[in-house]
This record gives C-alpha cells, sequence and structure tokens, in this order.
C-alpha cells in the first residue's frame, strides 16, 4: 500500500515519515497496525488500557456470545480463516482470531498494554499524547481505533444497589455465579439478551426477561462447518474468496438495500422475520412480542431460537416497566415483585462515545467532546474540523455501522486515511483537516438522503443521536466504497 512509509527524501521531494499513535487494540487497532506494517511504516504505538488485546470481544464473554455477522465475513480480507466452526462464530473463538493475527503480523510488539489514554493536546503539527500514568509524548498522526460498543449502559433503576444477589451488565459478566437452578433476570431484549437466554434457558432454573420495547428477530440459521467443509476451506483458497464475496454480495445487495429504501428487499425481510413471529403459539405472548414500527428501524436481531426459547416452561417474558430494584428482586409497576438470584442487565452501550473519555483538544483549544455534545459533526464519519491530523475509524458518526460488516468499513476507512496521508507526504504538507464547508455539505446531503431509509421512520434507537437524528450511512454500498477509493482532496486542507 502506498503511502506513510519509512523513506528517505528524493531529489526534488519532500518526505514525511509520520509517527503515529493507536488508541485501542481491538478489532480496527490491529488492522491499523498490519496496514501500517504492510505499507513499510513501523514508527508507530497502540495504546491499549486493558492487558490484552481484543476491544468488544475482550469486553463481552457473557454465555451464548455470537457475531451476527457470517463468520466467513466477519474476517480482514488479508487473513481468511478455514477453521471457523459455525455460520456464525462463538466470540471465544472470534477473540482467538484477533489475537492469533496479531501475534502473525508483528503488531503485538507495538502495543503498550496497560497505557490508557486519557489526554490529545494538539501543537502544530504534533498532537501531544497523555496516558494517565505516563509523560507526555509527542505523534504526528492519530488513528483513534476506540471502537462504540465498549462503554456498558446502566438502567435508570432505582434502587440497583440494593439487589442482594449478583447483579452485573453483560459486557461485566462475572463467570464466578453459578446459575444451575437459580432465578435470573434478564433486562432488555435485544441482541444481546436474545443470546443470554440461549446460553443459560438449559441451565438457570427460571428466566425472567424483563422487555422494554419488542424486537423484530429474523431467523437466521447458525449450523456447525463439518470437517469436510473446513477442509475445502483449508485446500482452497479460491473457496475461500468465494465465500467471502459471496457473503458480502448478499450483504450489500439485499440487507443492506432493504434498509434504506429497496421496497422488495424490504418486503422480502420483513416476510421472514413476520412468519417467523407467528410460530410464537400463544396469542397474547406473541402480541407482547410484536412490535409496533418497521421491521430494521431498530438492529435488527438475528436468531434461529428465540421465540423457541422464549416459549420454554422454565422462560417468562415481562412486559411491565420495572418500577424498582429491591434486595429480592424487580418490583414492576404493576406492584409484583419478581424474587431472583441473578440480575444480567442487557442493556447495550454508549454507542455515541465513540473516543470518550480522552479529552481531546484541537486548534484554539477547541474539545471535542464539546463539540460533538453541541453536534455529531463529521466529514465522511472519520475526520472533523478543527482537530487536524486524526482520525476515527471502526465507527465514527455517519459510518455504515447498521447495513455491513464493521471490518470491511473499517478496512476501507483505513485505506482512505492512507490516501490522505500519502497525498499529504507528496504535497510536503505536515497538517491534514477536512474544511468546514466541505462537511457541512456532507451532513446537509446526509441529512436529505437519510428521509428515505428505515432509520427515520420512527422508532427509538441507538442509530439516533440525542436529537433524534439518525447518524448512520443513508446510500448503498457502491457509494461508501467509492468515497473511501477516492479522497476528494479538494475537502482538506493541506498545510
Amino acid at each position: 500500500m502506498a503511502g506513510i512509509e519509512n523513506q528517505s527524501p528524493s531529489a526534488g521531494e519532500k518526505s514525511w515519515a509520520p509517527r503515529v499513535a493507536i488508541i485501542g487494540a481491538g478489532m480496527t487497532g490491529i488492522l491499523a497496525g498490519v496496514r501500517l506494517l504492510q505499507a513499510g511504516n513501523s514508527n508507530f504505538t497502540i495504546f491499549e488500557k486493558a492487558d490484552r488485546i481484543g476491544g468488544t470481544w475482550r469486553e463481552n464473554t457473557y454465555p451464548g456470545l455470537t457475531c451476527d455477522v457470517p463468520s466467513h465475513l466477519y474476517r480482514y480480507s488479508f487473513e481468511p480463516n478455514p477453521d471457523w466452526t459455525r455460520y456464525q462464530a462463538p466470540g471465544e473463538e472470534i477473540w482467538r482470531y484477533f489475537d492469533r493475527t496479531a501475534d502473525k503480523w508483528g503488531v503485538k510488539r507495538h502495543i503498550r498494554f496497560g497505557e490508557e489514554v486519557s489526554r490529545l493536546t494538539y501543537t502544530a503539527p504534533h498532537w501531544e499524547l497523555k496516558t494517565k500514568d505516563g509523560s507526555p509524548e509527542k505523534f504526528d498522526i492519530v488513528l483513534a481505533a476506540t471502537g462504540f460498543l465498549h462503554h456498558p449502559k446502566y438502567p435508570d433503576v432505582e434502587g440497583l444497589g440494593l439487589f442482594q444477589g449478583a447483579c452485573f451488565h453483560t459486557a461485566r459478566w462475572d463467570h464466578g455465579v453459578a446459575l444451575r437452578g437459580k432465578r435470573v433476570g434478564i433486562i432488555g431484549t435485544g441482541s444481546t439478551a436474545v443470546q443470554v437466554l440461549a446460553g443459560i434457558v438449559d441451565e438457570a432454573g427460571k428466566v425472567e426477561v424483563f422487555q422494554r420495547t419488542p424486537q423484530w428477530v429474523w431467523p437466521v440459521p447458525n449450523p456447525a462447518y463439518s470437517m469436510d467443509e473446513k477442509e475445502a476451506f483449508r485446500t482452497s483458497p479460491a473457496l475461500m474468496e468465494a465465500t467471502y464475496q459471496k457473503y458480502h454480495r448478499r450483504f450489500t445487495t439485499t440487507f443492506a438495500q432493504a434498509l434504506i429504501g429497496n421496497q422488495e428487499q424490504f418486503d422480502a425481510i420483513e416476510k421472514s422475520c413476520k412468519e417467523y413471529l407467528s410460530t410464537v403459539r400463544d396469542p397474547v405472548l406473541r402480541a407482547k412480542l410484536t412490535p409496533s414500527y418497521k421491521v430494521g428501524c431498530k438492529r435488527l436481531v438475528m436468531s434461529h431460537r428465540f421465540y423457541d426459547d422464549i416459549q420454554k416452561p422454565n422462560v417468562a417474558l415481562v412486559t411491565e416497566p420495572i418500577s424498582r430494584v429491591e434486595a429480592r428482586g424487580i418490583r414492576t409497576a404493576d406492584g409484583g415483585l419478581h424474587e431472583l438470584d441473578v440480575i444480567a442487565m442487557a442493556t447495550g452501550f454508549d454507542a455515541h462515545a465513540y473516543t470518550a473519555p480522552i479529552e481531546i483538544r484541537g486548534l484554539h483549544g477547541s474539545n471535542l467532546q464539546d463539540v460533538w455534545n453541541q453536534s455529531l459533526e463529521a466529514y465522511r464519519s472519520v475526520a472533523v474540523p478543527g482537530f487536524p491530523n486524526l482520525f476515527v475509524l471502526g465507527g465514527g458518526p455517519y459510518s455504515p455501522i447498521g447495513n455491513f460488516s464493521i471490518i470491511v468499513i473499517s478496512e476501507r476507512q483505513l485505506d482512505y486515511v492512507m490516501q490522505l496521508i500519502s497525498h499529504a507526504q507528496q504535497s510536503g504538507a505536515r497538517e491534514i483537516e477536512p474544511t468546514r464547508e466541505a462537511t457541512r455539505r456532507f451532513i446537509e446531503d446526509i441529512r436529505k438522503a437519510m428521509a428515505g431509509t428505515v432509520w427515520a421512520s420512527g422508532c427509538n434507537s441507538w442509530y439516533l443521536d440525542k436529537h433524534g437524528q439518525p447518524i448512520v450511512w443513508p446510500w448503498d454500498w457502491e457509494r461508501f466504497e467509492n468515497e473511501m477509493r477516492h479522497p476528494r482532496f479538494a475537502d482538506y486542507r493541506f498545510a
């Protein structure tokens, strides 16, 4: 890959071999390290707050944890894996894949574990990076690979601290708590709650699922790969690539198209979800599980077993609002006390924290968190006016996280950023910053296009900002691919 390599100046050419800081050693941070090494630049450091790599797949270890993207699509394009055990891989297997990739490509020697970045301050043309316990260091480029699903969001419920049993967020699962024969309450009915239910239903004595809003569920089977299938992948790189491309096309031409206004594809997915819902035998329970919003407005739950699990004799769906938590369990608004031994909060994450809690100060002392508190502005989701040489990867504002594989997204975004840096090298520039005018146009175009998408159809979800505006990508994959492949250099200030 061109750009940002360690190099010596040639005649008539200005050279810049930037020192790069990468924040986070999750999927995107490892990817950034590999891409830099492939480009010949080993002058980078990855700062990781924890004691091992993994990001989301390190933080989440709850029973039933599974990726809802096909395994052979949820992998780096340069690192196929013939040994996935299932169509959708379990979490521990995904973590091992990333750990193995980091080892293979020599990324780990660039990681400083246990070093949490607390502050970034821009003084042209450098970023001064400060960790919680370290001295300030200077970097030319900062790649924020901090992810968006790792700050747990706790329910605003009175009395959580009064509960005398075990109580934890699913992203902080306490594996020391035995569940066999216990009464377990799951707060939430999104993807995590559905997976947790599948993971514990045959072990727990009783499970009560506390639902605030019903979810649409798409019945996606999750078969195991046979030894013969894995051997075929292992001996045929062409088959591996064909499988990767098949799932990529399936996502981009069906599911993604349905979300942005393709009525035929939408109708097909809606029909499948409704047919699956009809398998709930009890009409009262079925009515409680029926959403009032359009399919896909919230993140679609993908499960082939949820409705079977929710109908098991040891499972109960609770739709009365939670009033408070007490010493013995959860009190609902109808006055009933649901006595429990364990409470698991499957209440998701603060998906808009992005780079929080890092204090980031750009030109003229502007604070990125203050900027984003007013409006989640970003150009092409990766760069923000007033913050030169800072790039947000893997899920910043307006990323297409609702409709594509996050690994594919991160790869394209990183390739885009590499081109910007390469252009700066060739022009002798040391600062790369999107213009405010280009950013304003981009956001205006986004908001105009959003009207035809399912996210603007009237439900409340983490795809919306605090003002109720959808902050995802409203166009098709081809447009995303083209815009990432061909940066508009005129929309940036190179200085």
